[in-house]
């Protein structure tokens, strides 16, 4: 009994733990923090040298009370902002999540945003999978 138990217990933990994307690497995360909790934007370039497109669906970390996928554009001169549900990242390329284009938006920043700080994320995608960095905490002025 305390053997199918144990084979039990193994595979619900097999089935649980997350996949980590093979081939997806992140380069160069960082936060701009900003002053009085306003939220804060996460740029990084993501390298996918998979042999498929992967579809990013989210993104989470402990030092942000919600973090989603955002993009800016230009409308008429005007920049807005969107949420993304999802981006696709063509296969053998790499994405830039920088200013003026898409990035991650830290809404309700915790205290571990500030500047000096490195804070984990987890981006995941649409397959089940998951990659995990580091991101810099920088000022304002990026730095």
């Amino acid at each position: 009994m305390r053997k199918h138990l144990a084979e039990l217990v193994l595979a619900f933990a097999m089935i649980s733990a997350p996949v980590f994307a093979a081939g997806v690497t992140v380069k160069d995360g960082w936060f701009r923090a900003l002053p009085a909790n306003l939220p804060s934007g996460g740029y990084f370039t993501l390298h996918n040298g998979d042999a498929q497109t992967l579809t990013l669906t989210g993104a989470e970390s402990p030092a942000c009370g919600m973090l989603m996928l955002h993009k800016t554009e230009n409308k008429g001169g005007t920049g807005m902002m969107m949420d993304m549900p999802t981006v696709a990242v063509p296969a053998g390329s790499d994405l830039a999540f920088s200013p003026g284009g898409y990035h991650l938006m830290c809404m309700g920043p915790k205290p571990a945003m500030k500047p000096g700080a490195t804070v984990p994320v987890t981006l995941d995608f649409a397959d089940g999978s998951k990659v995990s960095a580091n991101f810099a905490v920088k000022n304002a002025r990026g730095q």
